[in-house]
């Protein structure tokens, strides 16, 4: 009866559906000597848990941060120096001269020209595939006659 109580327990569990009560004692079940044959793939899984349970940190973890004069200026410095190379360079870029737009414009029709002349020879190839198409049916014509 016990083992049907387990089984139950632990399909809940799979499903996340257990109370911490009922999670503990599969955790008993688990660590115990008599686990049954089938549910012995599940004792690694319990047994991780229960030593996770028992890890600790061992030294103590600062409370606060000791912040130095220089480190507080250094900070504030920091912040001015990006602000200001932020706002002075927005407003020093002017932007692309006009033999770069001309530049940007003649490679963008000659791209253009390229995209045209690949659609071109796509085209020719799908004209060419309706035959193969052809053949194809003419294919399986001959072959579901015989």
């Amino acid at each position: 009866m016990e083992l049907v109580r387990i089984e139950s327990l632990l399909e809940k569990y799979l499903e996340a559906q257990t109370s911490v009560a009922e999670e503990k004692e599969l955790r008993a079940y688990f660590s115990g000597e008599n686990v049954a044959e089938h549910l012995e793939e599940y004792r690694p899984l319990f047994a991780y848990f229960i030593a996770a349970q028992r890890e600790s940190y061992a030294s103590p973890v600062p409370a606060k941060r000791k912040t130095t004069f220089l480190y507080r200026w250094v900070s504030v410095a920091a912040v001015v120096a990006i602000s200001l190379s932020a706002y002075m360079g927005g407003s020093i870029w002017i932007g692309p001269s006009e033999a770069e737009i001309a530049e940007a414009q003649l490679a963008q029709a000659e791209a253009l020209k390229a995209f045209d002349l690949i659609a071109q020879n796509m085209n020719r190839g799908m004209d060419k595939m309706s035959y193969l198409n052809e053949f194809e049916e003419a294919k399986q014509k001959v072959y579901n006659d015989n």
